[in-house]
């Protein structure tokens, strides 16, 4: 269903409301920001089945995985509540008078605050996680930002759903309304307005490279340029050891063969590309990883224009000189299909070509022989940013490439053991992020609590009297939190 975008006049409206609504959330506690989105996830689950029903409908997703999506979403919700009454994201730290010294040290203390109104703009491929009260909705609002949130138009009827949740919510606790807000927009003028409005103080966004530089470039040319926060994909490179490969190459095959087609490849960390050493081993699990992709069918992917450039791309890429065919799955005849299909070229002819670097959307991955580890390191130099990259590897091998492992580690946000890297657990360890251009700034997670520092920034006090000052920098620590004082991390009372 198409639904009438908002107009440039209500995006300005929409940035006051949210504006206003901000001068008094910024100053909500932590206890209340957790309240609100406890509330969330509550109403969100209230939605049963309509939603998933809703969303099954405009994405093509199963029933399955949108109802393990929800779940996601609900835990990302309680867990980020968790995280922000925590506190430990602020990163309190102390460093008290000393009118002794020449010259007398000031009393200073450090806290973080919230940006301001933060826009999220909603992702195609996780209508729930990544969208409306996703990720970046959850860990604005624990900063203490208002949040505007764009629809992405691939599932809008989904998003009008789960946007009146996050309305009950507000309206159960009796908070203001202004503190969330719900738009369409397809047109880029609608995104360009939102990001270029001087109102507005951050960005979050999942999706392509085009548009998340889209969003970027707006942002700094700006009287006053604000960060944004993209993620924008990745080919999530595997490096593939003989010796480990060996041990249970079916196995392997196995492994990526479901994670190179989860979700029919729509997934910002899907395995793009396989690398490994020219050999018995490798060409085992070529066969093998082919066989297995063989027996598989083409899926329906999240709208016709994502299967599009699906199609455009993969068959650009298999019909580049030197390409050879692994395997793939008779195509469907329709406007909404992705076959998975694996490919491989040598070395030296990748190389040669930027083009195999670029992300494949969907359930394609390209297996790169090398003719050596000289190779394979040349290969790795040549990568750009990316969110993950994998070994597949003995710990003799590690040991024997910790130079390689090092450069890998240089250039992706994690570093995956013998595993594949579909699966992105919401957790405070886990890095979502990577160097450019998997995302703007790579300094940063999307996933977890640290997520939350994203829409804060810091800001010291220096001799203010205990009452004056915010909670978390007051004497007695009245919020029970870890603090850092005089270089000591505890939870006590200065």
């Amino acid at each position: 269903m198409k639904i009438q975008d908002t107009t440039i006049e209500a995006v300005e409206q929409a940035l006051i409301q949210s504006n206003n609504a901000f001068v008094k959330y910024a100053q909500s506690s932590l206890k209340e920001r957790a309240t609100l989105m406890r509330e969330i996830a509550i109403q969100l689950d209230l939605l049963g089945d309509d939603v998933i029903r809703q969303a099954m409908e405009e994405t093509n997703l199963t029933e399955v995985r949108l109802k393990g999506e929800r779940a996601r979403t609900i835990f990302q919700l309680n867990s980020y509540a968790d995280a922000c009454e925590r506190g430990e994201w602020m990163e309190v730290s102390i460093n008290t008078a000393d009118p002794q010294r020449v010259p007398p040290k000031p009393d200073i203390r450090k806290t973080k605050i919230p940006l301001g109104p933060v826009v999220v703009f909603g992702s195609s491929n996780f209508p729930f996680a990544y969208s409306t009260a996703g990720g970046d909705t959850a860990s604005a609002l624990a900063a203490g930002c208002t949040v505007i949130v764009k629809a992405h138009p691939a599932h809008p009827l989904t998003s009008n759903m789960v946007a009146s949740a996050i309305k009950n919510a507000l309206k159960e606790l009796n908070m203001d309304e202004n503190i969330f807000i719900h738009l369409h927009g397809a047109s880029n003028q609608i995104g360009e307005a939102l990001v270029k409005n001087p109102l507005t103080k951050a960005v979050g966004f999942t999706g392509s490279y085009q548009g998340g530089m889209a969003l970027f470039n707006w942002a700094n040319q700006r009287h006053e340029p604000i960060p944004v926060f993209a993620e924008m994909g990745s080919v999530n490179p595997v490096f593939l050891f003989p010796e480990k490969l060996k041990e249970n190459v079916d196995l392997f095959a196995q492994q990526f063969a479901e994670s190179i087609t989860l979700g029919v490849g729509q997934f910002c960390t899907n395995p793009g590309l396989l690398i490994g050493i020219d050999g018995k081993e490798l060409d085992g699990f070529a066969h093998a990883l082919g066989e297995k992709i063989s027996m598989l069918t083409s899926g329906k992917m999240l709208h016709p224009g994502i299967a599009k450039s699906y199609k455009e791309k993969s068959q650009l890429a298999i019909n580049q000189e030197n390409v050879q065919l692994i395997s793939t799955v008779k195509e469907q005849q329709d406007n909404i299909s992705g076959s998975p299909m694996i490919a491989s070229i040598e070395a030296s002819k990748f190389l040669g070509n930027p083009l195999f670097s670029e992300e494949v959307f969907g359930p394609f991955s390209l297996l790169i022989k090398c003719k050596s580890l000289l190779e394979m390191n040349a290969v790795a130099a040549s990568l750009k940013g990316q969110l993950t990259s994998t070994f597949i590897a003995t710990e003799n091998e590690i040991e024997k490439n910790k130079d390689l492992i090092n450069l890998v580690a240089s250039k992706c946000g994690r570093l995956i053991l013998n595993g594949v890297p579909t699966g992105v657990e919401v957790c405070l360890a886990m890095q979502h992020g990577g160097p450019f251009p998997a995302t703007t700034d790579s300094r940063f997670t999307s996933v977890g609590g640290d997520a939350i520092k994203r829409f804060a920034r810091p800001i010291a006090y220096q001799n203010f009297n205990d009452r004056f000052l915010p909670e978390e920098l007051k004497n007695k620590n009245p919020l029970g939190i870890w603090r850092t004082i005089n270089d000591k991390l505890t939870k006590e009372s200065v």
